[in-house]
């Protein structure tokens, strides 16, 4: 006889079905991915007091702020309140244990190596096809003929149109190299000849440079990048 897993309304899902059913959801790689991390933090203890502080912090975070909206949450992701406090926070915290344990002290290195591509920028572009128009654009903002917002309004064939040709703030990290490059060495007001991007003639001119802070927020998201590059990396081992 085979045994019942799960009994979801009137479906039930034996567990001959579960791995089948798991793929067709495309929901393996993720098993495997939180597997590998319940083996890989399975050594690290956490305390009583962490754990009641982390409970507290979570219900802070997630704005559990009574019993009604906890129970609320606890019934929507399918929760007993024993189980949240005592297997799923505990499991967050021994993940972020994890993760301080084996990265935390190389996070000022890895910032400083990131930092040029993580720096924040707001630009002014107009993007034609027309290299003859870009050049005429170009000179008209230079001579101050006409202003760049108003070319960009008039001429951009991009969405910065629609905003005075006015992008950002943008990482330079998430920006096409060829522009984030100029952007990089600009000083705020400094314009550039048109150069190719993506079958475009691209104006650009920085208007301000917001440098990267090696803040608590960013520290905590260059952690969660290390951590899941490795995660990644571990996986594709152990699936090859």
């Amino acid at each position: 006889m085979t045994a019942v897993l799960l009994q979801i309304r009137n479906r039930t899902i034996s567990g001959e079905d579960i791995v089948p059913r798991l793929a067709s959801y495309q929901m393996l790689p993720q098993l495997y991915r939180e597997s590998f991390i319940d083996e890989a933090i399975a050594p690290i203890d956490c305390t009583a007091e962490e754990i009641v502080n982390a409970s507290q912090q979570f219900y802070e975070q997630n704005q559990l702020i009574d019993e009604t909206t906890q129970q609320l949450w606890l019934k929507q992701h399918g929760m007993s309140r024993e189980f949240l406090e005592t297997v799923f926070i505990p499991r967050l915290l021994k993940i972020e244990k994890f993760k301080h344990q084996n990265w935390h002290h190389k996070l000022e290195s890895y910032f400083l190596q990131r930092k040029r591509s993580l720096d924040r920028v707001i630009y002014s572009l107009i993007r034609v096809k027309d290299a003859e128009m870009a050049r005429e654009l170009y000179f008209r903002i230079q001579e101050k003929e006409q202003s760049f917002a108003e070319l960009a309004r008039e001429y951009s064939q991009g969405p910065e149109a629609q905003v005075n040709g006015i992008v950002g703030p943008a990482e330079l990290g998430t920006i096409h190299p060829n522009l984030a490059h100029l952007l990089a060495i600009s000083r705020p007001g400094q314009l550039w000849h048109p150069i190719p991007v993506e079958g475009w003639l691209a104006i650009v001119r920085l208007e301000t440079l917001i440098p990267a802070q090696f803040d608590l927020a960013m520290r905590q998201r260059l952690l969660r990048q290390l951590f899941e590059t490795w995660v990644q990396e571990q996986i594709g081992e152990m699936l090859n």
